[in-house]
Parts: C-alpha cells; structure tokens; sequence
C-alpha cells in the first residue's frame, strides 16, 4: 500500500537499462582504447563493466527510486576520459536526459535519466593490465586473458582489500560502495528478514523527513547499517519484531558511541580508517556509523548536532507507537504517518535557489542543495538551539517559474532568547552563500540568473511559499504546546506551559491585539522550558523584505544594517540585523 515493492514490469525496466548502459560502457572503452593506439584485437578484450551497489544491489530499491551504479574499467582508461568522451557518448543517446556530471565531487559522479530510470554512475579503475604479448596469439588465448580480467574483478568483490593497492583515494571512494553493500549482506543472519525489515526503516524515515544524507540525516546504506546491526543483535526475530527492537535499540543509544557491524580490520595499505584514538578529527563526528569494508569509514559524517537531535526525537517517539502497536492501541499506519514539520515550529528561515532555465537549475538545486547542511552548522554557532531543515523542497507558486525556483524550508529554536536582544544572522547566512558562490565557480557551473536568497519568516507569513492543498500545515495543531505570557505581581513575565487552555489561551490572545508567543516549544525535549522574561522588551521595522541575497554580482553591504531605535511592545522579540527580524 506504500509503494514500495516494484513491479515485474518496472524491475524488468530497471534490468533492461542497466544492460543498455553496460553496453554504452564496454563500447566507449574500446573506443578510447583504440584512441590511444592499442590495437583493436586488444582493445576488443580489454572489458569494463557496470555494477550496481546501494538499495538496488541490496535488493531494497522503492517504486520510483535511482540507481548506484559503478562503471568499472582497466588503468588506461582515466577519469579525466570518463568525466569527457564517455559524458559527450551519453549526451548523444537520445534516451538520456538531465545529464550532468560532478567531476570535483568526494565521489565523483554523473547523473543522468536513462529512459526514465535516475541513475548515479562512479568511476573506478582498477590496477588491471592489458598483456602486451597476446598481439597475434590464438583465439584460447584471448579467451584465457579475458577469463582472467573477469576473475580478478571478481576476486574484488568478493572483498579483496589488496585489490585496493596503488589506486588513487577517489577510486577507492567509488569501489566502497559496492564492496560495502556486498559486506552489509554479509553480516547479517537472514538476509530475506533483514530486506523486509529494511524496506519498513527506510519508509519510515522518508515519511518522518529523515532520509537525506545530502542534508545531514542519513542516507540508504547508513540505514541498512542500523538495521543490520539490530539483526545482528536479534538474529531469531521476524521482521515485525525487528522494526519495534530497532527503535528500543537506537531510543536508547549512547551516542557518539559507535555502530559496528565487525570488528575493523587495517590490512597495511596506508589507506585512512576511521579511529577517533588516532584521528582528531574523528572524536568530533556526532553520529558515528562505520563502514564494514576496509578502509572502514562513517557513513554519517554530515550529521550536525540539530540533525541527531531531530533523528533521536523520533527513534524516541517512534518507540513509543510500536509499544501502542503491542497492545493494540493503534495500527501500523500510525507509525508511518507523516509529522506535521509547520506546526513544529513558529521561526523558519526560508532558502530559495532560483535560475534563469529548467536546465541551469537542474545544477544549481542540486549545488545548492549540497551546502545547505553548512547553514546548519553556521546557525548552530550562533544562538540557534536547532536548526530542522525539511528535506522536501516546494516549486515556486508564481506561474511560470515552477521548474526553475524552489524552497527549502528550516525550523528554528532559538536559545537565550530573553538574554539577547539581538540576534544576528547575517554572518552565518552570508557565509553560506559565499560558499554556494565559491563553490559554483570551482566546478564552473555558474551561469546569469542563478540565485540563492534567504529570508527569515514567522509561520503564518509561509502560505504564498505552499501549494494552496498545503496551506493548512500552517494551522495550529493540538500537539503543538501553546504558551502565555502571564504577568506576576513583582513585574516579570513567565513563559506558562499549558496544553489543556490552550482554546482558552487563543481566545485571550486575540482579545488582547494577537498576542504573540515568545518562545518555540522544544519538541525534542523532555520538558518544556522555564524562562523569566525582562519587562523591557524590542521591536524592530518589518521583515517582509528582507533578505541575503547572492548573485552573479559581487555582494555589498546591506544599507539597512544598522536599525532604528528600539522601541517598547508588549511581546518580547529578537531582532536581527541587515533586516531580518524574529518577533
């Protein structure tokens, strides 16, 4: 009923591109071969091919969902060939579209749509040479040399790490997504039991906006790394059992403590493993999930203080359906039902990446997209207790501009909030962009009419940013704690929790002009906050405006940065400079 078993047709589709995409490989190969001079009876033998890692590989892939795929080649064959002939060889097929490739990614990679299949293609090449002395030998001889390339790339996956001798980091990078999704399968009891309980982990967290390793959650092989472990753990459960103990396991986990499938392994390459004893760098990872093949790795390095906060809030809560689920208080439904991010959260900074083409922001959202988990880290820096991006992005609402401007929209809990009367978050916001800004002239991607704005926004100003059927995310919902402001008899204003007045608590609000809450409901906590509030409070001008904006022209000082004289209201509020404001 999810979606998330595909169809013969479908799965016969996705089998049949693969096969057209290993030919294309095999044919380029030869072709560059015969470039540079190798004669063509070699040249015809030298091989490549095509192998799939990740969801498909693990035999775990959704209704709709892309491929990882490798592209496997001898040592002549360089990736500086792969990133231009093989690129411009794709270009020319006319069931390829969104081509675009990302030579200076960690894992260099093309993207593409091959006759409606999403498709990720990394390069390796492997330390595999091509014999000089078959040149005229017999028609067994070539079949043996040929048998031979094919078993050493077979030994390779079958998780030689000495394979990995003398090639380059980025290979190695490339060849780790295969040789770890074999290792996954590896080491887990019952391998029909652990793909059904994967296939309900994965759809659980797509609903609840945890599933993009992009942005700081994790990505499918960190979660089929979680859900192996829980096998692991309870190797006799069936997969029901599995998904309820995967929330008791990770509820209850003391991270950094890190998730191990085995023991690592240092097999004397020189390759860098993950070893926060030796490495400094390491003790600082929140949410350390390690790799099984050598060089192991954590898979989850991008994971932010907000984005582990955010993932153990819904272990926790998650954990608390399966055990309604055990007594029969509610269904399985539930548990994959999607959480309200809106009404989660009364401060939001809105990030639009908008071009000038379809086909320019085709690389621009997903450049953009890319840094957005350095927003993240900025605000964190600053007084942001956390920072909730929604991985979903909106097409813009205004006609014509649908398939070339998107949002993405990020919750904010802000800290300290009665000890600070300013809140600036110009820097983090600015340096954002100029990371977006540098890094789109290194892989030279830039193009006019590429733009990244982002603007601060209450709540109720987000309506003309949702399709109108969305528009009632934006309402208050009962979950959604309310709080008063309560005058004491010494001066002072409390921040009151109380979830039982809240129709109450709203009718007040109006009849006293509208007003506003001071502070977030920490969603993630156990308790609720209880903060004194200063009678002496500040306002600012309007926000309706504002944003950081960056463009192809280089960017000058907001005119705006320095506000007007702070004024008293009855709310308590933030104001943050180059005109953006929290009230």
């Amino acid at each position: 009923p999810y979606g998330v078993f595909d169809s013969s047709e479908a799965l016969g589709h996705r089998m049949a591109v693969l096969s057209q995409l290993n030919v294309l490989v095999k044919e380029w190969i030869q072709e560059v071969s015969l470039e540079k001079n190798m004669p063509s009876n070699l040249a015809e033998t030298v091989g490549g091919h095509v192998y799939t890692f990740g969801s498909y590989r693990l035999g775990v892939h959704n209704r709709g969902a892309d491929i990882d795929a490798l592209c496997v080649a001898p040592r002549h064959i360089l990736r500086e060939d792969y990133f231009s002939s093989f690129v411009d060889k794709l270009r020319a097929q006319s069931e390829v579209s969104e081509l675009r490739s990302v030579p200076e990614a960690f894992v260099p990679v093309i993207k593409m749509n091959f006759d409606g299949i999403e498709i990720d293609m990394t390069f390796a090449r492997l330390a595999l040479k091509v014999r000089s002395d078959l040149q005229g030998a017999t028609q067994e001889a070539w079949e043996g040399h040929s048998h031979g390339l094919s078993q050493n790339i077979f030994l390779f996956f079958r998780n030689d790490p000495l394979l990995l001798k003398n090639l380059d980091p980025k290979c190695v990078r490339s060849l780790n997504g295969c040789r770890v999704t074999d290792e996954i399968l590896n080491q887990v009891p019952n391998k029909d039991t652990f793909r059904l309980t994967l296939r309900g982990i994965k759809l659980w967290a797509k609903r609840h906006g945890i599933y993009s390793n992009v942005l700081g959650y994790l990505g499918g092989v960190s979660w089929a790394m979680l859900v192996a472990r829980v096998c692991q753990l309870y190797p006799n459960a069936d997969a029901s059992q599995l998904i309820q103990k995967f929330f008791l396991v990770f509820s209850n986990w003391q991270w950094p403590q890190p998730v191990l499938l085995k023991k690592p392994e240092d097999v004397g390459l020189g390759f860098p493993v993950w070893d926060p004893r030796l490495n400094v760098s390491d003790r600082f990872h929140h949410m350390p999930i390690i790799t099984p093949a050598y060089p192991q790795q954590n898979s989850t390095f991008n994971v932010s203080r907000s984005t582990l906060e955010i993932m153990k809030a819904e272990f926790k809560s998650s954990r608390q359906i399966c055990d309604d689920l055990v007594v029969g208080k509610v269904g399985w439904d539930k548990l994959f039902e999607t959480p309200n991010f809106f009404a989660k959260y009364r401060h939001f900074i809105v990030l639009e990446a908008s071009s000038s083409s379809e086909e320019d922001q085709l690389e621009w959202y997903g450049l953009v997209e890319s840094k957005v988990r350095h927003l993240v880290g900025n605000l964190e820096r600053e007084s942001i207790e956390l920072a909730h991006v929604w991985p979903t992005t909106y097409p813009s609402q205004l006609k014509g501009q649908e398939k070339t401007c998107c949002y993405w929209f990020i919750g904010l809990i802000i800290k300290n909030v009665v000890e600070q009367n300013h809140l600036d978050l110009t820097t983090p916001i600015r340096n954002f962009t100029d990371i977006v800004m540098r890094s789109a002239h290194t892989i030279k991607i830039w193009k006019d009419g590429m733009k990244v704005e982002a603007c601060y926004k209450r709540r109720k100003q987000l309506a003309k940013y949702l399709p109108p059927n969305e528009r009632y995310k934006l309402k208050s919902e009962r979950n959604v704690v309310k709080k008063r402001v309560v005058s004491s008899s010494d001066g002072d204003n409390l921040l009151n929790n109380n979830h039982n007045e809240e129709s109450q608590q709203q009718q007040n609000q109006q009849q006293s002009g509208n007003l506003e809450d001071t502070e977030d409901q920490q969603h993630i906590s156990d308790q609720q906050q209880q903060q004194q509030l200063s009678n002496t409070n500040t306002s600012s001008s309007s926000d309706s405006n504002s944003k950081v904006m960056i463009s192809s022209s280089p960017s000058t000082e907001d005119k705006n940065a320095v506000q007007p004289p702070l004024k008293r209201t009855k709310t308590s509020e933030i104001e943050l400079r180059n005109g953006l404001q929290i009230s």
